[in-house]
């Protein structure tokens, strides 16, 4: 799905562009957007004056009052063009997202039997089975089994990734391709209700809402336009008083000219490219706001596992007691494994086949598989000879030795306490209620991720992991990973508890998991980012879904936040900035003639009002498509305070906004006295 295209404006974007730029003059669509609405009216209202002009010359020539209809004409169209080729941007990547998702044949379960059907039959908690070849026809949980799945149709990436049972790791998504192995699949969601469909939907625009900030500063535009309403209106009078008729067309030029038309007309392309650029950073983005408040993000949360750690724990040592001998010891930790359908179960039995003492053993026959349950915190197996073989929690074992009259080793306790201050999990195995030795369990940290927490914390944003382990590992990891803080041994509503507390002190707060259990932080942060391979829940719940899983994608998403803001503080500044040359162009050059000192403003030395009017209206449209180009690309981004960035912006935006209109007016004043 991500664009690999570095060119701005595709041709058939543009086209589709151009062709709706016109469809959207439809006045009950512009209504949405107050300025080019007035905009509009006013070019209608010099359509009926240039009519007009054919048999009266009062307001002015044909030629001129055309020319001034035309330019506004295009006006509207341009800031139409923006939103459209925002808009188109947004289809396109739709559409590749479409191919994938077409009627698949699936293998659904009958009564324990296959039964084949299509894509469009299957319901919510139906099973169906998938194998190496097979794509996968819709969502759901895998149930059963594991697999490598070529996720590339949905995310753009060719590496293939690991999807199995028993964890946060067991969602997969329909247009998917299953390229090892054998999956039993649960279908999680109705027909036409897939994750790929309302991703459609999502990127095409059809949901999108303007976001409050968004909504504040049309309320402000909308009041600019009254006020030039008023300031325009009482220009009437003092012209009769200066003697000095003011036309009609020199009246919705001037209010035109001074009404915020700029960010006006750019102002929805800015929303719709700021979701845009978060989905070619492969962030599907449920609302604008979600955007626009990781711009503001003061605190983020990230569950360890899944996040900061790559997701599963595994085995990285074996460990005998004293006096046990090292082989003995792996097969009885192999033995303990075999029914473990644990990420952890399955690194044991992998560490033990491939390590320098490589042990690969099966059950005796008629043996029975002892689960895992929370209140043993142990699982194993007994065989038919009477073996009984245990592995579980330090103190779980632990108990169960000394119950049954036996001592555990100091020696063993002591490299249960190592294990646990290195951040690690140590599992004791045991057999017959005798100790043999522990295992290590290491949580694998994410590459690079000590660096971009230090990227974000630049950024202001605190980071703070939260895990179920005990504070001495949670402290270990956090440490290691470079967060600022952890909550440890949390339960689900504990990350619900510390993210309310945290918003009672006004700040704003993104949560990132993968679980279900993850799900009531997701809906409670203010922005909620999901991992693609976590859980349904957990996606349902976010306002983001991560399509590459990568917990440091915050820091695109934070970027994306600040970028869109920053475009509309500085288009809005240099918008009003334009105000004042357009001044200083229109109105001294209506009253010069009959108020000779007014010469004195007309600092750009301008031919004629006639030209003056038209070297206003004309830059005033053009410099709606030049601008295009940064509305979608957005301003970049620096990590500065905000003192200096507002500063930046006025040097830059501001004083630009002021001179490039000088410059541009009084060229295209050149070039128009030529033809008056």
């Amino acid at each position: 799905m991500r664009s690999k295209q570095n060119t701005l404006f595709q041709g058939d974007q543009v086209k589709d562009a151009l062709k709706h730029a016109f469809v959207k003059l439809d006045p009950r669509i512009l209504v949405r957007n107050p300025v080019m609405f007035t905009v509009e009216i006013g070019t209608i209202v010099m359509l009926i004056v240039t009519v007009f002009s054919l048999s009266n010359s009062g307001q002015g020539s044909f030629g001129y009052n055309f020319t001034i209809f035309l330019v506004l004409l295009l006006t509207v169209l341009f800031a139409n063009f923006a939103e459209a080729i925002a808009e188109a941007r947004g289809k396109a990547q739709a559409e590749s997202l479409r191919k994938t998702r077409e009627e698949t044949p699936a293998r659904l379960l009958v009564d324990g039997r296959e039964k084949h059907v299509m894509s469009s039959q299957l319901k919510k908690g139906d099973v169906f089975i998938c194998e190496a070849g097979d794509n996968i026809p819709t969502d759901g949980e895998i149930i059963e089994g594991i697999a490598t799945i070529d996720e590339s149709a949905i995310t753009g990436e060719s590496a293939p990734v690991i999807r199995e049972s028993g964890g946060d790791k067991s969602s997969v998504t329909g247009g998917t391709r299953v390229l090892s192995d054998r999956i039993k699949v649960m279908v999680t969601t109705q027909p036409g209700e897939s994750f790929l469909d309302k991703m459609i939907a999502l990127v095409e625009g059809a949901t999108r809402q303007k976001t409050p900030n968004e909504i504040a500063l049309t309320i402000l535009l909308a009041g600019f336009t009254l006020i030039f309403v008023i300031v325009c209106v009482t220009l009437k009078p003092f012209g009769d008083y200066a003697n000095t008729p003011i036309t009609i067309a020199a009246f919705i030029s001037l209010f035109v000219c001074l009404i915020p038309t700029t960010i006006g007309g750019l102002l929805s392309a800015i929303g719709i490219a700021g979701m845009d650029r978060a989905l070619r950073a492969n962030v599907i983005t449920k609302s604008g706001k979600a955007v626009e408040t990781a711009g503001d993000l003061d605190v983020l949360l990230l569950d360890k596992t899944g996040t900061i750690t790559i997701g599963n724990r595994k085995a990285t040592n074996f460990y005998p007691a004293e006096g046990i001998d090292l082989t003995e010891f792996i097969k009885a930790c192999v033995l303990s494994s075999l029914a473990d359908e644990t990420p952890e179960g399955k690194s044991i039995v992998e560490l033990a086949e491939q390590g320098v003492n490589r042990v690969i053993v099966k059950a005796p026959q008629d043996s029975v598989f002892i689960k895992f349950t929370a209140e043993t915190r142990s699982s194993g197996l007994d065989t038919p000879d009477g073996l009984r073989v245990r592995k579980g929690a330090f103190d779980s074992i632990r108990n169960m030795v000394l119950k049954a009259g036996n001592t555990f080793p100091d020696g063993v306790e002591e490299q249960v306490k190592i294990i646990a201050s290195n951040g690690g999990t140590p599992l004791v195995v045991s057999q017959n209620e005798k100790v043999l030795g522990v295992i290590e369990l290491q949580d694998i940290i994410k590459t690079g991720i000590f660096e971009r927490f230090e990227r974000l914390r630049k950024m202001g944003v605190k980071t703070v992991m939260v895990t179920g382990d005990n504070p001495l590992t949670a402290k270990f990891i956090a440490e290691k990973a470079g967060v600022d803080d952890f909550i440890a041994e949390a339960k689900p509503e504990d990350k619900m508890n510390y993210i309310k507390k945290e918003q009672q002190g006004g700040k704003l707060v993104a949560m990132m998991g993968d679980g279900t259990n993850d799900a009531p932080a997701l809906a409670q942060a203010d922005v909620g980012v999901a991992m693609n391979s976590g859980t349904q829940a957990a996606k349902e719940a976010g306002n983001m879904v991560d399509l590459d899983n990568d917990p440091t994608k915050l820091i695109e998403i934070v970027e994306i936040g600040k970028q869109l803001l920053m475009t509309r503080g500085t288009l809005t500044t240099f918008s009003i900035a334009n105000d004042v040359a357009k001044y200083f162009a229109i109105v001294p050059a209506l009253f010069m003639v009959a108020i000779p000192s007014l010469r004195a403003l007309n600092i750009m030395d301008l031919h004629s009002p006639q030209s003056a009017i038209l070297s206003a209206v004309i830059f005033n449209a053009i410099i709606i498509p030049l601008l295009i180009p940064l509305a979608l690309r957005g301003v970049e981004y620096k990590p500065i305070g905000a003192s200096a960035l507002l500063r930046r912006n006025l040097l830059i935006y501001g004083l630009g906004g002021v001179i490039i209109p000088f410059i541009g007016i009084k060229l295209i004043d050149l070039l128009v006295a030529v033809f008056i």
